[in-house]
C-alpha cells in the first residue's frame, strides 16, 4: 500500500464572513455547506500512538462519520504526514468497539466547517471555539498559490493541531485547559 501524505496549513481569520469573502474571491467553488463536526481523539491506556506521534480520530458529522490515522509529521514548512482514512457507516457504534477495544477518547473538539475546492486543493472554513481558520489542503505549489490568494505568506502559516491551538489559548487566557474543545451551548 503506497503511503497517502497528507500536506496542509492553516490561516487566522478575524471571523467566518470575512474567510468566507476572500476564499470565495480567490476563485474557489463551494463543495461541502457549512455543518458541526464533532472529532475524538483516542489512544491506548499507555499512550502508544501519542509515544509514536502519531494520532486516531474518529470524525462525527449528520449522515456520514469517518476515521483517520495519522502518522507523525514530518519537518516542512507546510504539515506534512501520512494519512490513512475511511468513511464508516456508523461512527458512535465504531467508537464503543474501539473502547472494547482497549481505545479511549482522550480528547474531543467540535467545528464548524464549511469546504470549497479550487485546481489541486481543498479549502475549509473553520469555525472553533479558539477561532476561525482557513485550512488549506493539497500540493505544496496549490497551498502556496491559495495562500498568496488570500493575501497571505508563509509567515502566517499555522502548522499547529486544533488540540494544540486550544492549549494555547486557555494558557494565554490564564485558565485551565480541559479534555475538550466544544462550544457552549447555543
Amino acid at each position: 500500500m503506497t503511503a497517502i501524505l497528507e500536506r496542509e496549513i492553516k490561516l487566522r481569520f478575524d471571523d467566518a464572513a470575512s474567510a468566507r469573502a476572500a476564499v470565495l474571491e480567490a476563485g474557489a467553488t463551494p463543495l461541502r455547506s457549512r455543518r458541526l463536526q464533532e472529532d475524538c481523539l483516542l489512544d491506548t491506556a499507555d499512550e502508544s500512538l501519542h509515544r509514536r506521534r502519531c494520532v486516531l480520530r474518529i470524525r462525527l458529522e449528520s449522515g456520514r462519520s469517518l476515521i483517520t490515522f495519522k502518522g507523525p509529521v514530518q519537518p516542512s514548512l507546510m504539515k506534512l504526514r501520512e494519512e490513512l482514512e475511511t468513511v464508516v457507516a456508523d461512527g458512535p457504534l465504531l467508537l464503543r468497539v474501539l473502547e472494547q477495544l482497549g481505545y479511549r477518547v482522550w480528547f474531543r473538539y467540535q467545528k464548524y466547517r464549511e469546504e470549497f475546492a479550487l485546481e489541486d486543493v481543498i479549502v475549509a472554513i473553520d469555525e472553533t471555539p479558539v477561532g476561525t481558520f482557513v485550512e488549506i489542503e493539497g500540493g505544496d505549489r496549490g497551498i502556496a498559490e491559495m495562500a498568496e490568494a488570500l493575501g497571505r505568506s508563509p509567515a502566517d502559516y499555522l502548522v499547529d493541531s486544533y488540540r494544540r491551538l486550544y492549549m494555547l489559548d486557555c494558557e494565554n487566557r490564564g485558565i485551565p485547559s480541559a479534555e475538550m474543545m466544544l462550544f457552549d451551548d447555543e
